[in-house]
């Protein structure tokens, strides 16, 4: 993650240009007082706000500005130009908005305005309690007090640390590219000065529907008002002989994470158990620590349930060229101390096994409390359980899907962000249908490959481009419809592609992929 500012480029905004240079729904990125800011002209009205996302500072002159919102090309973070909001994670701080003053057919940028004052409110339930410190549980606290509930807010982890940025665990943290400091997503002090009771290292164990309070492992009941179960999801784990040794590692928390590093100091060979993702970006930043890494799955091709074969052949072909050596076709039947035996009796050595094979979400509290479970909590279009007042969201929530009508649980970090600020609205009463795209990045290397829809299945796969020159849009079809699109260097077309997908619309979404065909 990058804190520094996009390179300055353009003209100095303080000196102006002419309106004539900006057309109406377009950006131009300048600089003004040495800063990075970009024009977005919407109407008769130019909007000048900082050029870089408050994420992972990608530059917002190549993203998409719809509506009133630029949306970053890197993650799909949307700010919003009038105020600089923060309006969609996975950035969370909003960025600087600068005066805009029209001089004849000139505009000039002058100095910065000042934050936008937060809405103060009296209203909503007597007190939050949310159970679970992930991004959905992290991102409804913050939510809550900036849409200006003033009553108290307590945030329950079960791990010692504060909301952690997850998706670097497995990415650049994990393969030593990236400093510890910037995993925390907040600091202590942050959810103090919010007059957040963040209380972390503990774990619920009941919820008293009747008494309106949830009970601590270490005997402490906090009473709620309104209650937000966010829960998330524990990693599988391996039932065969050895699964418990002391080399085998799953990765969810900061402390698996650390604990793999640790482990892969002293290690040589590792072996991965499992082609998903989370399994593929160990693989990855394993090989960056100079381990021999082999990858042990049952499917034939990695990512293909997902994906889809091409490019689930480009992801093995990708880590191949890298140096990991694949076994598909295979489980583990044993886990020895230097080595495991696959279930055909041929053996690996391994100092080090990290096993990705998929979570499953942690239902127990929702259902001790009477709240409706199939796979997940199951929850309206406003996050809410069958028990009035008590809401899910993040991994642990199902909920209807407004564009094929079916329930749907879906694994991402900036869906559980999102689903956690909605969550937080519908708490104070708001009443909000759950609407986002689902979209998700997983880096491997050098090459990034973004997503946004939801298909859990498909009956047609296209390719717009070339994945072997790692510039194309893959679509996955149904019915007549796109419902997903994966890329692969292709960051305004996927920015492009969510847009449509959120106004359901399949001409946009055609053009879109008959573009890329060219």
């Amino acid at each position: 993650m990058s804190t520094q500012d996009t390179q300055l480029a353009g003209p100095d905004l303080k000196q102006g240009v002419a309106l004539s240079e900006l057309a109406e729904g377009a950006t131009l990125l300048g600089h003004a007082d040495g800063e990075a800011v970009l024009l977005a002209r919407r109407g008769n009205q130019v909007f000048a706000v900082g050029a870089t996302c408050t994420h992972y500072s990608g530059p917002l002159a190549e993203g998409l500005f719809i509506g009133h919102q630029v949306r970053c090309p890197w993650h799909h973070a949307c700010f919003d130009v009038r105020t600089g909001e923060a309006a969609g994670p996975p950035a969370l701080n909003p960025i600087a908005c600068w005066q805009v003053e029209q001089r004849g057919e000139r505009v000039v940028v002058l100095g910065k305005r000042p934050a936008v004052a937060r809405p103060r409110s009296a209203g909503g339930p007597s007190s939050v309690v949310i159970v679970g410190a992930g991004g959905a549980g992290g991102a409804a606290a913050e939510m809550l007090r900036r849409v200006g509930y003033a009553g108290p807010v307590t945030l329950v982890g079960a791990e010692d640390t504060v909301p952690v940025d997850r998706p670097n665990l497995s990415k650049d943290y994990l393969a030593g590219t990236a400093p510890e400091e910037w995993i925390p997503l907040r600091s202590r002090d942050f959810y103090a000065d919010e007059k957040i009771n963040f209380i972390s290292g503990a774990r619920a164990t009941a919820i008293d529907v009747a008494r309106r309070a949830v009970g601590l492992a270490d005997g402490r009941t906090l009473p709620f008002g309104a209650l937000l179960i966010a829960t998330g999801a524990d990693p599988i784990k391996l039932t065969i002989p050895g699964a418990d040794r002391p080399h085998v590692h799953t990765l969810r928390s900061l402390a698996d994470s650390r604990a793999i590093i640790a482990a892969a100091a002293a290690a040589r060979r590792a072996v991965v158990v499992g082609a998903s993702f989370i399994g593929l970006e160990v693989a990855a930043s394993l090989r960056a620590r100079n381990l021999d890494v082999h990858v042990v799955a049952p499917e034939s091709r990695p990512l293909e349930r997902v994906l889809g074969p091409q490019l689930g052949d480009f992801v093995r072909a990708l880590h191949e060229q890298h140096g990991v050596h694949f076994h598909l076709g295979h489980t583990l039947r044993e886990i020895g101390e230097r080595a495991v035996t696959r279930d055909d009796g041929t053996s690996l050595p391994a100092d080090l096994v990290v096993v990705g094979i998929g979570v499953r979400p942690q239902t127990a509290l929702a259902e001790q409390a009477g709240c409706k479970v199939d796979r997940g909590i199951l929850v309206d279009q406003h996050l809410e359980t069958t028990v009035p007042g008590i809401f899910a969201a993040g991994d642990v929530a199902r909920w209807p899907d407004p564009r094929t009508g079916r329930s749907v649980r879906i694994e991402h970090w900036v869906v559980a962000e999102r689903l956690g600020q909605v969550a937080a609205r519908n708490l104070l009463g708001a009443r909000e249908p759950f609407r986002a795209v689902p979209f998700f990045w997983s880096q491997h290397y050098d090459v990034p490959i973004a997503y946004v829809g939801h298909a859990e299945s498909w009956e047609r796969v296209e390719v717009a481009g070339s994945i072997s020159d790692k510039n194309c849009l893959v679509s996955y079809r149904a019915g007549g419809r796109i419902l997903a699109v994966a890329s692969i260097n292709r960051d305004q077309d996927s920015l492009a592609a969510e847009a449509a997908l959120e106004q359901d619309d399949q001409a946009a979404l055609e053009g879109i992929l008959a573009r890329a065909r060219t």
